[in-house]
C-alpha cells in the first residue's frame, strides 16, 4: 500500500476576471429528467438575473449519452457544463471534460448523483445554479479503466451485478431501494477468486464478493464504504469485500454503518494503479455504468484532471477547496 501520488498535470482554468459572466452549457438526459422545458426556463432565468448569457442546451441521445456534447461545449469555449441526469450521464460528461479547462456542475437528476453527494453539492436546481454563479471550484482526480473515465467508483463482482440488475422503472420510482432489492438477489452468488495488485506490488490472492476502487467513499443511501477516500490525493482506495455467510454480511453492514476503521470482511488498500484479475469473467462497472463482463479490471488514476463546481461560502479568504481565484 502506498500514499505516494503521481506528479499532477493541472488543466489551467479558463480565465474570466472579476465578475465577468461565464459561458455555460447544459447537458440533460431527457429520459431521466422530467419537465425539461421548465428546467431550461428555470436555469436560463436564474443565469439571466445574474447577467449571464443563456446556456447552450444539449440533450443526450441513445448513441451519445453525454461525452460528445461535453466535448462540443469545450470546443465552443464554454466555461462551465451543467449536467442533469443519472450517474451514467454524469460519467459520460466527465469523460468529455477531464483534462480540459471547462468545469463540471452537477444538477439533481436520476437516482444516484453520487459525485454531487460526495462533494456536498446542493441537491436542488436553484442552489446548484447558485453554486455555479458563486464560482467555487475544486480540482479532483479521475480514474481510467477500459479506455473510459470515472470519478466515483469502479468495481468488479457483486456491486456491478447489482447495478446491472436494478430495474430502471424501480430506480425511477423508489431510488436507491432498487439497488437494495437487486443486491439481495445476488447475495448467494458464487465468490470470485481474484488477484489484486496495487502499484505494481505482489498480487494479493483472495476469495471475494466484490472489489471496489473508489475516488470517493459514499454510496447510495449515504452509506460510507471508504471513510478515508478523498478525490484529490492522486490515489484511490481499494476495498476487497469478502463476507462468506449471512453473519459476515451483518458484521460488514454494521461496521460500515457505524464507520468503524476496522470492519470484518473489508480489507482496504490505496494506490494509483490497481489491477484486479479473476479466474473467470465477472460483472464490472464504472460509476454505475455496466461494462462487458471480463476477467480483468485495470484502473489508473489521472490526478487533478477535472474542475468541479462546489459550494462557495459567503465569506472566505479564497475559493472553496483552493479553486482558482480569478474565475
Amino acid at each position: 500500500m502506498t500514499d505516494t501520488a503521481p506528479t499532477p498535470t493541472e488543466p489551467a482554468p479558463r480565465q474570466r476576471h472579476g465578475d465577468q459572466p461565464l459561458r455555460t452549457a447544459v447537458v440533460v438526459n431527457p429520459n431521466r429528467v422530467e419537465g425539461t422545458d421548465e428546467l431550461r426556463r428555470q436555469i436560463t432565468d436564474q443565469l439571466a438575473a445574474a447577467g449571464w448569457p443563456a446556456p447552450d442546451w444539449l440533450e443526450t441521445t441513445a448513441e451519445d449519452p453525454g461525452t460528445g456534447q461535453a466535448r462540443r461545449a469545450v470546443e465552443d469555449g464554454v466555461d462551465v457544463v451543467l449536467v442533469c441526469g443519472g450517474d451514467g450521464t454524469v460519467r459520460a460528461v466527465i469523460e468529455g471534460l477531464a483534462g480540459t479547462q471547462t468545469a463540471l456542475a452537477v444538477l439533481p437528476g436520476g437516482t444516484g448523483n453520487l459525485l454531487a453527494a460526495n462533494l456536498d453539492v446542493p441537491t436542488d436546481v436553484p442552489d446548484g445554479v447558485d453554486t455555479v454563479l458563486r464560482r467555487g471550484r475544486r480540482l479532483i482526480d479521475v480514474g481510467e479503466a477500459d479506455g473510459k473515465t470515472f470519478a466515483v467508483m469502479a468495481g468488479m463482482g457483486l456491486d456491478a451485478a447489482t447495478m446491472d440488475d436494478a430495474p430502471t422503472a424501480l430506480k425511477n420510482a423508489a431510488g436507491s431501494i432498487a439497488y437494495v432489492w437487486s443486491a439481495l438477489r445476488h447475495l448467494a452468488d458464487d465468490e470470485m477468486h481474484v488477484a489484486v495488485s496495487v502499484d505494481g506490488g505482489p498480487p494479493m490472492r483472495r476469495h471475494a464478493r466484490s472489489v471496489l476502487v473508489g475516488n470517493v467513499g459514499r454510496l447510495q443511501g449515504g452509506v460510507t464504504l471508504l471513510p478515508e477516500a478523498q478525490p484529490d490525493t492522486g490515489v484511490m482506495e481499494v476495498a476487497i469485500l469478502a463476507p462468506r455467510n449471512l453473519g459476515h454480511w451483518l458484521q460488514l453492514l454494521v461496521g460500515v454503518a457505524l464507520r468503524h476503521k476496522r470492519v470484518p470482511s473489508r480489507e482496504i488498500h490505496r494506490g494509483a494503479h490497481v489491477v484486479i484479475r479473476s479466474d473467470r469473467p465477472q460483472p464490472r462497472q464504472l460509476d454505475g455504468d455496466v461494462l462487458e463482463p471480463g476477467r480483468t479490471l485495470e484502473v489508473t488514476v489521472r490526478p487533478q484532471s477535472l474542475w468541479v463546481c462546489v459550494h462557495q461560502p459567503d465569506e472566505a479568504p479564497d475559493l472553496a477547496e483552493g479553486g482558482p481565484s480569478d474565475l
